[in-house]
């Protein structure tokens, strides 16, 4: 019983280490529903500016989401204070309404490419503002949004 209960927990240890992760943090929004006024923030200290990075959007929603994607604007503060913003389509569903993330009972999880091997040019504190952007006040079915930043 021991020896079950030691290899369950190495099972469970290992597949948790994740080296290729360099941030990711999920926030959960109230009530499952992202109100269009609100804005979930992220910020990252960054030392590499050397190597890229993959940054990916985190989107869980439930099985009752109306929408086959997500817009969101996505504001980003550079450590100067420099900022710019992005408008990314977040796709959820295929033509068929069928959803892309994986998914268990009626939650579903899905990662976006939001930008492919960049390279952040500065060190320092980014941070990264993303506000929904699909034109409805209270925007149901959205559980959790987060942000992650991966080696490629």
């Amino acid at each position: 019983m021991k020896q079950l209960f030691f290899g369950l927990c190495l099972l469970v240890f290992l597949s948790a280490c994740d080296s290729k992760r360099i941030y990711e943090q999920n926030i959960e929004l109230q009530n499952n529903t992202w109100n269009a006024a609100q804005k979930v923030k992220f910020e990252v200290t960054i030392s590499d500016t050397v190597s890229g990075n993959n940054v990916l959007i985190n989107v869980r929603h439930a099985g009752y989401y109306p929408y086959s994607n997500l817009f969101l604007f996505i504001n980003t503060t550079f450590p100067d204070g420099k900022t710019t913003r992005d408008t990314v389509e977040c796709p959820l569903a295929d033509e068929k309404g069928k959803w892309l993330g994986k998914g268990l009972g009626d939650l579903w999880d899905t990662q976006i490419l939001f930008k492919r091997n960049v390279r952040f040019s500065q060190s320092g504190n980014y941070k990264f503002e993303f506000e929904q952007a699909m034109r409805i006040e209270e925007l149901p079915g959205i559980m959790d949004v987060g942000l992650r930043i991966e080696k490629p």
